[in-house]
């Protein structure tokens, strides 16, 4: 009997003539752990929403062929019917959460299983100690962070103890040492006999899957061992290659770890590898000098009004002209807080923040939100890039000229009539920096801004913002994505439970792996063997550059 079994499946949503998925066949063996990737739009999030009856009978739509979990038929089945077998972590992680408070939001599975008091209240402190959680039963779901929320969708359905469990991109927002957590959680439930079907970005964190399934429009179109597919393969459905295996393959040693590999690399080198330092230290970039302050943080202190604790505690920053800056931390240290004072939509409880030496006003600087869909609300493309400027009283051909130019920036010309919530993931996101961007900010924050993104619209967005970067303006990026950082930005500050504990260059942040250890980070794998061969590499391209060379 197979755990999850799809025969012929094609699903199209009721008012798009373009079928989401294409005669799909899939079987999944009980107790089998399987990674799902693919480019955004390929039909992943539809075949979740398959497996657990959701498509067809509440999101409507015309579909054929045959959906079965553990043997049973799930045709007219109610999604609170399928859930008694299988549980699914939306990818709209929020979407998910409801209740007043994170115990009530973990108990209300359990509750409507009729399981008795006691059973409840042991799943609720077995969910929450699998995702770090414990001791936040009284907090209000609304005051946690982006990952603290994501970790509560996955406890809410860990309680219900389903035998196959669903998760549709579950740690895009927690930061890394997070996602190992999750991992492993999901690692011992499939030691427990679970069946597991993993959606996941960045394959190569799951080595210890049993599969690894490849889709891409509509279809399944590669199912096998993990670290089988090769890189080509991997790219062509938008899946990043893992850092391990693209290294190992470019110079021909085998995927170790990073002091393995750092070993490997040093012996094939030889003699050589001190010569290969000298031509490293020589050609590396990091980038111009930055220009005069331009955004300053003063000692600012901040606590939400609902929440005791601080979020933010003596924080002071001070950002240059045309700086491309990275803030990162642990999920709850206060990254976003910052951002959003930073970009004047909060007042500190205490202290200021300077734009050229005034007080910040909102509009002055530009936010991009964490989810793209909160700042998101016109009937059309065009309507929604034009609303800042026209509030800013641009009006005539300067404010046709402004939302050109900002749609023009972010590869959505030919977008302007489109329907916002029509596009895709990605394109949500580029629209949301469009809206910002039509207000010529003087500094540009963006909070997250690849999350949920496949890897050809991370490239896309970071490369736009690259550019933009090197016409001379200034950029702050709040990310859980190291590798991101580590390519792109040229200075980090790292916080920790409200406090900077750490601001410098990329490559001398990246080189502490105990300092960023401490802050449930980690640096990139190429990094972490670049830092033990005396060069610690910000990616892939300069490590092969380097040791190819």
């Amino acid at each position: 009997m197979k755990a999850v079994h799809l025969k012929g499946v094609s699903f199209t949503y009721r008012g798009s003539g373009v079928p989401a998925l294409r005669c799909l066949e899939y079987a999944q063996e009980v107790g089998e752990f399987a990674v799902l990737g693919g480019r955004s739009g390929a039909g992943k999030s539809t075949l979740c929403k398959a497996i657990m009856g959701i498509v067809p009978t509440l999101q409507r739509g015309e579909m054929e062929g045959e959906v079965r979990v553990l043997g049973r038929k799930i045709e007219g089945l109610r999604p609170f019917q399928v859930s008694r077998w299988a549980g699914l972590v939306f990818q709209d992680f929020e979407a998910q959460l409801f209740s007043t408070s994170v115990e009530l939001e973990v108990a209300f599975g359990p509750e409507n299983l009729g399981l008795s008091r006691g059973e409840v209240e042991r799943r609720i402190r077995e969910s929450l100690r699998a995702v770090g959680l414990e001791g936040f039963e009284r907090r209000e779901p609304w005051t946690l962070s982006g990952g603290e929320k994501q970790r509560l969708a996955i406890a809410s359905v860990l309680a219900m103890g389903p035998p196959v469990l669903v998760l549709d991109e579950p740690t895009t927002d927690i930061d890394p040492l997070g996602r190992e957590e999750i991992h492993r959680v999901v690692k011992e439930l499939k030691s427990k006999g679970h069946t597991v079907l993993l959606v996941e970005h960045e394959v190569g964190e799951v080595e210890d899957a049993d599969s690894l399934v490849l889709m891409s429009e509509g279809k399944v179109v590669w199912k096998g061992k993990m670290g089988k597919a090769d890189s080509e393969l991997l790219a062509s459905c938008g899946v990043r290659p893992p850092e391990p295996w693209a290294l190992a393959f470019h110079l021909g040693v085998p995927p170790l770890g990073p002091e393995g590999m750092a070993s490997e690399i040093e012996r094939v080198l030889g003699g050589r590898l001190e010569e290969v330092r000298r031509r490293w230290r020589e050609t590396v970039d990091e980038g111009a000098t930055p220009g005069d302050v331009v955004l300053e943080v003063r000692d600012v202190e901040y606590s939400y009004p609902s929440s005791q604790a601080q979020a933010l505690k003596g924080v002071s920053l001070e950002v240059g002209e045309g700086e491309f800056m990275a803030v990162l931390g642990p999920n709850g240290s206060g990254k976003s807080t910052l951002a959003k004072i930073m970009a004047g939509l909060l007042s500190p409880s205490s202290g200021s923040v300077l734009l050229r030496g005034r007080p910040v006003r909102p509009g002055k600087v530009g936010y991009v939100f964490q989810n793209p869909d909160q700042q998101l609300f016109a009937p059309t493309v065009w309507e929604e890039v034009a609303f800042g400027p026209r509030n800013m009283g641009v009006r005539g051909g300067e404010l046709e000229d402004s939302v050109e130019e900002a749609l023009e920036a972010v590869g959505l010309s030919g977008y302007k009539d489109r329907d916002p919530f029509s596009l895709s993931r990605g394109e949500r996101q580029r629209l949301a920096v469009a809206s910002v961007l039509a207000c010529s900010p003087e500094v540009l924050i963006l909070d997250e801004p690849t999350t949920g993104l496949d890897y050809e619209e991370q490239r896309r967005m970071m490369e736009f913002l690259r550019e933009w970067n090197l016409k001379g303006r200034t950029v702050v990026l709040i990310t859980h994505s190291m590798w991101v950082a580590a390519k792109y930005a040229r200075r980090c500050a790292l916080l920790l439970d409200g406090r900077i504990v750490a601001d410098g260059p990329t490559r001398e942040i990246f080189s502490r792996e105990d300092l960023l250890s401490l802050a449930h980070l980690k640096p990139p794998f190429v990094t972490q063997v670049g830092a033990r061969l005396g060069m610690p590499f910000l990616s892939l391209d300069e490590a092969l550059e380097a040791l190819r060379n």
